[in-house]
């Protein structure tokens, strides 16, 4: 409890003398320590206190602030990028479209009590939703633009979930070592009526953010 969650550790020569034991014993403890899930072990950066680790569920209507405040965390977010581009051949398969086809894009790192705990990209089809990009500017809530372009509501289809390492400027923005995989969520939402509103890539850091699937 002295220490916060990731903040690193003394180094194991330190803690050796500060105990009067040997590295030996100061790693094996440090094993132990790392086996119970209290503290994390990066090979060449040292050992850190362990983070508490948000259990993301994905349902039918997931959102970011439900999940973040059902951690009895506060929800926050910073935009990182938004436009009108051309979709390209992932994007327009995501969401229905033909590669080149205008859409919105939005980038957000997402915090919970100011950590960061996701990048989201979310992608729109810009000819149906010709106001969102507006919309997008002055509220920072998806539900809340999309409700202004028509979509009362809005829920997930489908959820394909990978992991890879993370990229300097994912790294960056997470707060995550480099050797630290990330989850990447890709998901598509569709309207009451089954159309397609959204495809969305999400990436999360595997110290703070597991994915739970319930039926």
């Amino acid at each position: 409890g002295t220490l916060a969650p990731g903040a690193r550790l003394e180094t194991e020569a330190q803690m050796a003398a500060r105990f009067a034991v040997n590295r030996h014993t100061v790693r094996r403890a440090l094993e132990e320590l790392s086996r119970n899930g209290l503290v994390r072990v990066e090979q060449g950066r040292g050992s850190f206190v362990a983070e508490d680790v948000l259990d993301y569920t994905v349902g039918p209507r997931t959102r970011f602030s439900e999940w973040i405040r059902r951690h009895n965390k506060e929800p926050s977010g910073q935009t990182l990028d938004l436009r009108e581009m051309p979709a390209d051949a992932i994007i327009a398969a995501g969401l229905g479209l033909r590669v080149g086809a205008k859409i919105v894009r939005l980038e957000r790192l997402g915090l919970a009590d100011g950590r960061p705990v996701s990048i989201g990209r979310h992608h729109f089809p810009a000819a149906r939703f010709p106001k969102l990009l507006a919309a997008l500017r002055t509220t920072d809530s998806i539900s809340d633009a999309l409700a202004q372009s028509g979509v009362a509501d809005y829920r997930r289809q489908t959820t394909r979930v990978s992991a890879r390492m993370p990229t300097e400027q994912e790294a960056a923005l997470l707060q995550l070592a480099r050797n630290r995989p990330l989850l990447v969520s890709e998901s598509i939402n569709v309207d009451a009526s089954g159309r397609v509103v959204e495809f969305g890539v999400a990436r999360y850091p595997t110290p703070r953010v597991q994915i739970v699937f319930e039926p």
